[in-house]
This record gives C-alpha cells, sequence and structure tokens, in this order.
C-alpha cells in the first residue's frame, strides 16, 4: 500500500544555532554510534501528527523511504525532507505547529549528545548529576521560566481512550484553563490532547495570551505518541526517566485521566517518589479523575496500590469521579499550597529541586527479556523501591506494544515474562487483564496481542 509523500526544504524560524561540521556529521552519521537514526525517527513522528499510528515499528515501514538531511548555508542550516507523510502539509506547504516541532526534536538531540551525553560536567552515576542534567536539558528548550507563578498542571492519561473519556479530559481542562492554569502532558493523542484542546478555550475565554502547552516526549515512545498540534513547547528527553523527571520537576501537581499501562507506570512513578521518607512533607497535589463510566477504572487502580503499596500510598492521592470543576479547584488550592511551600523554604518556582528522587527512579532501564525476567516484585523491601520496580514491569509492557525495538524483541524472543510474589503477581496480572478488555493498550479498532505473561 503506498501512502501521499511530499519532498520539500525548510529553514527554521526564529533562532536555532547554527550547526558546527561536527554536529552535522554526527546528525548524518548512519553508523551505531551516530545520531541519524534517532534523528529520523523522532522527525517522522513529528510529521506524523494527527495519524492514527500507534506503532513505531508500523510507522517506520510505512514510510520506509523517508529521509532527512542536513544542508549547511552560510547564514545557517535547511532540512532537506524526503518522502514526508503529506498530512503535515496543507496546499504543499509544512504547517507551522509541524514546522516548530521539527526544529524541536534537531534542538533537543543535538544539545543532549554534545552538551550532556558527552559533558564530563554530568556525573550520571549520581542522583545530582541527573537532576542537573534534566534542568539544563529544559533550561536550553527555554521551558523553565522563573517570572511565573506556580500554575502547571501535568495531566497524565492514555492516547488510546474512548469518545466519553477524551470529552470528560476536555472539560477538565477547560476548568483548568478558566482559573489560568496551564498544561503539560507527553504531547500526544488521547488524554494527552484533550486537556490542551480544553484549555487552549478556557485561556482564550479568560483573554490570556501567553498559555502554555507543554509536552514532554522521548525518542522512544514518539512515534507511538506524535506531538499533538495545540503544543506549544516542545521538548524531547533522552530517556523515559529524564522524561518523568522532568513532569515532577516542571509540574506543579498532576492530574490523571484513564490509561493503560504507560498510565499505571506513571502512577507507580509520582507514588514511589512520594512515598520516600525525605519527601512526606513535600506538597504536590495528585488527583485521579475521569467520566462516572471509569469509576470502575479507578476502583481497580485504587485496588491494586493498596494490596502492593498499601495505605500510604493511597493517602498520597484523591480520586474525583464526573466532576471537572471539583478537580479544578482542587488542584487550583493544591498549588497555592506548593507556592506557600516553596517560597517558605526558598525554592525555585520553575523546577522543583527539594523533591527527592531516589537513584532506582532514574537509571534507565532496558526492557530485555533478561532484565524483565529479573525484576525484584515482592513486598520485602521499601514501598518506594517496590513502586520502582512495578514502574519498570509496566515500563517493559510499553516497549512490547509501541515502541520499535521492544516490538521487534517480542517478535525475535517471544514474550516477556514478569516473575514475582503469588500476593503482587495476581493483582498485576487482573490489572493489565483489565487494560487488554478495555481497549486501553491500543488504539481503538486495533487487535492487541499481549508481549507479556506473568508467571505466579
Amino acid at each position: 500500500m503506498t501512502h501521499d509523500v511530499i519532498d520539500t526544504l525548510i529553514s527554521p524560524e526564529g533562532r536555532l544555532e547554527v550547526l558546527s561540521k561536527a554536529e552535522v556529521a554526527k546528525l548524518l552519521d548512519t553508523s551505531q554510534g551516530g545520531l541519524y537514526d534517532v534523528f529520523r525517527k523522532c522527525a517522522l513522528a513529528v510529521l506524523n501528527c494527527g495519524s492514527n499510528i500507534d506503532d513505531g515499528k508500523e510507522l517506520l515501514e510505512r514510510y520506509a523511504s523517508f529521509d532527512i538531511s542536513i544542508i549547511q548555508r552560510e547564514r545557517g542550516i535547511k532540512l532537506d525532507i524526503r518522502g514526508a507523510p503529506s498530512i503535515a502539509f496543507v496546499d504543499g506547504k509544512m504547517i507551522k505547529g509541524i514546522h516548530e516541532h521539527l526544529f524541536a526534536v534537531l534542538r533537543d538531540i543535538v544539545y543532549v549528545h554534545f552538551e550532556v551525553t558527552d559533558n564530563p560536567k554530568f556525573d550520571m552515576s549520581r542522583t545530582e548529576g541527573i537532576t542537573d542534567s534534566v534542568f539544563h536539558i529544559l533550561r536550553n528548550a527555554n521551558v523553565l521560566q522563573p517570572q511565573r507563578n506556580p500554575n502547571l498542571v501535568v495531566c497524565w492519561g492514555g492516547h488510546s481512550i474512548n469518545r466519553i473519556e477524551y470529552n470528560y479530559t476536555k472539560q477538565v481542562g477547560y476548568a483548568l484553563g478558566l482559573r489560568e492554569l496551564d498544561i503539560c502532558t507527553g504531547c500526544g493523542p488521547g488524554a494527552m490532547k484533550g486537556p490542551m484542546k480544553g484549555a487552549a478555550i478556557g485561556h482564550a475565554k479568560q483573554r490570556l495570551t501567553g498559555g502554555r502547552y507543554l509536552g514532554i516526549s522521548e525518542p522512544g515512545i514518539i512515534a507511538a505518541e506524535s506531538p499533538n498540534p495545540i503544543v506549544n513547547d516542545l521538548v524531547i528527553m533522552p530517556d523515559i526517566e529524564k522524561r518523568l523527571e522532568a513532569f515532577v520537576r516542571t509540574g506543579h501537581g498532576i492530574v490523571v485521566f484513564p490509561g493503560g499501562a504507560g498510565t499505571a507506570e506513571e502512577i507507580l512513578y509520582i507514588l514511589g517518589i512520594l512515598l520516600h521518607p525525605d519527601n512526606a512533607e513535600v506538597p504536590f497535589p495528585l488527583i485521579f479523575t475521569g467520566p462516572a463510566s471509569a469509576r470502575e477504572y479507578f476502583a481497580q487502580i485504587d485496588h491494586f496500590i493498596g494490596l502492593t503499596l498499601g495505605g500510604a500510598a493511597q493517602n498520597r492521592y484523591k480520586i474525583i469521579i464526573d466532576d471537572p470543576d471539583s478537580v479544578a479547584r482542587e488542584m487550583y488550592a493544591g498549588i497555592k499550597q506548593v507556592r506557600e511551600f516553596r517560597k517558605a523554604h526558598s525554592d525555585a518556582y520553575y523546577y522543583n529541586w527539594r523533591l527527592k528522587i531516589d537513584q532506582e527512579f532514574q537509571k534507565p532501564f532496558r526492557p530485555t527479556h533478561e532484565n524483565m525476567r529479573n525484576l525484584k516484585l515482592h513486598r520485602g523491601q521499601e514501598s518506594h523501591l517496590l513502586a520502582a520496580n512495578l514502574r519498570r514491569a509496566f515500563s517493559g509492557v510499553v516497549a512490547g506494544n509501541v515502541k520499535e525495538e521492544g516490538i521487534r524483541a517480542i517478535e525475535q524472543y517471544g514474550k516477556y515474562e514478569i516473575h514475582g510474589e503469588s500476593a503482587i503477581m495476581g493483582p498485576m496480572d487482573a490489572l493489565l487483564a483489565s487494560f487488554v478488555e478495555q481497549s486501553r493498550m491500543k488504539l481503538p479498532g486495533k487487535a492487541y496481542t499481549p508481549c507479556y505473561t506473568v508467571v505466579q
């Protein structure tokens, strides 16, 4: 099957650093050590905005002829793009938001590789070094704005949700926007797009200019969650762990909508951090919400958390069903507490330096079959460490569902085997089975074949 494609030559608008010959050479290097492969994948995902693909492997196969190269000119650079999805263009001209996202990808990939990955200034073996690298990536992307009062709400939830749930995310976003709160999401479709869309209407009614719709992604997931067109600030973090840290360091509160394995991963990540003894007094509003039809979904999530992490974890969030205004009021009040706490402790409003993030939540986890088999999923450990390992398990399921590398590993070696204590594995298996039954693992209309087996 052929798909409509377009060739084009584009220049950056606004400020983009002129690339050195070494940077261009590295970006166009197709060897294993080069950046071309990751740059090409991320660029194709951005150009595929609005498509119904949530499979990195399928996207690359559909546009196998896609190619992107950098042309150096005296006054800057141009991107020579061949075989781009036609969905990114109107009457042959690239949509402006997609144009911006494409150069955001270029900016972040170049900066991360040349200024962070290869820079001895950042000691990635230490918690502080990782946190500092996340800060510098965000600062380089100009998303840290010290003049603003705390008002950034992170919204998590699935890319594969039904119309009722999607409309509800818009209603919550609208209620947040009316209260002049900005939105940060994983930047994709579904529960990542709806809150931004609703908030944009709320901001417009309040005659607010400069509303922020921040999208944070990473190379492995961007093909499954191509940036939605409302995102006006896009940042590509180098891996899933730094992406998650970016959310909790920049956001002032989190709203969680219904989702699948990726949303469960995010919930376990934030709960694991909040359960650390050093964070006991740190205010961080966390709300789970959905329409009336999602009541059972959040009951299952709450039950799973109670069985695995206990009542202390359940005390760190509130569940609000079918009431967008209550969600917005609760979040607004919570962020007010965050502002007072930060002010009292002379902490920055734009980056949560005081939050203690254990290194177990920072170390990049590669979901190989061996690593998935060897996860420590038992209750004989501190609850925040159990949360870290449960997070890794769900991260592996996400990789096997939508990431190109994970999908190919499943095809080659078979399903992941997830082992652990039966008191944990039973509830986990039931939760994952409910995600499959409710079509939360893939976009609607796509058959789902589990990439995992839970072994009790």
